[in-house]
């Protein structure tokens, strides 16, 4: 495997705090990450913003300003998590679909593959830029720019489930799942918009949860735990 794209939840990074950072958890998470890039294995990653707000989180601001906010929110999670990823010895670059000042630099693909050959961890902020959609969409839309092999969820739970394993005991956990199926049963492993993305492009897309143990390492060197949304 030589190009990823990791997908980490806002909420996930937070901890059990359930809001803003988690050091302990986020440092975890770079030394995973310094493994990958130590084995050549290139990493881009988008982080959602939920630890900090969603675009729904009040329903008396308009919604493209509610989304705004939360373009915003990806974008201090991922200058916050880039410097604990250099203070374990990476190199990292923030990019994002609109100017940023002197915080990111602007989008391209080719400026990302510059990056990633240089050994650098890309963080993609900013969601694609634009009101409506979702962190979700973000991750599969820089996956097929920048041709990653695989989109790695990491999420709060497991896996794939046919209901909420919070909520239903009895929930099936699927090892394996086409993204037809996900679709036609809205399995919301990413939301509607960024399955069909995914699907028309063949993205493929694995699950697994970010607080089990090295799991993002074991699930690139195939001690896969999850579930995997095949196309």
């Amino acid at each position: 495997m030589r190009r990823i794209l990791l997908k980490l939840s806002g909420e996930a990074l937070a901890g059990e705090k359930k809001t803003g950072f988690d050091e302990e958890t986020v440092r975890k998470v770079a030394l995973q990450v310094k493994q990958l890039t130590d084995d050549g294995i290139q990493v881009g990653i988008v982080i959602g913003g939920g630890n900090f707000w969603r675009g729904r989180t009040s329903e008396n601001i308009d919604r493209t300003k509610a989304d705004q906010i939360g373009m915003l929110a990806t974008i201090m999670n991922c200058i916050y998590v880039s410097e604990i990823f250099r203070s374990v010895g990476m190199q990292t670059e923030i990019m994002t679909p609109f100017v940023c000042g002197a915080f990111t630099e602007l989008f391209s693909k080719d400026r990302a593959n510059s990056c990633f050959e240089k050994g650098m961890v890309v963080f993609f902020a900013g969601g694609t830029g634009h009101p409506y959609f979702s962190t979700d969409t973000g991750v599969v839309l820089r996956a097929i720019e920048v041709e990653a092999e695989v989109i790695l969820l990491a999420k709060s739970i497991d896996g794939v489930y046919d209901d909420d394993p919070n909520k239903n005991p009895a929930a099936k956990k699927y090892i394996e799942v086409t993204i037809d199926e996900v679709i036609a049963k809205n399995l919301q492993v990413v939301d509607m918009t960024a399955s069909i993305l995914a699907r028309d492009n063949k993205m493929p897309m694995w699950v697994f949860g970010l607080n089990e143990e090295n799991s993002i390492v074991n699930t690139v060197k195939g001690q896969f735990s999850g579930t995997k949304v095949t196309v």
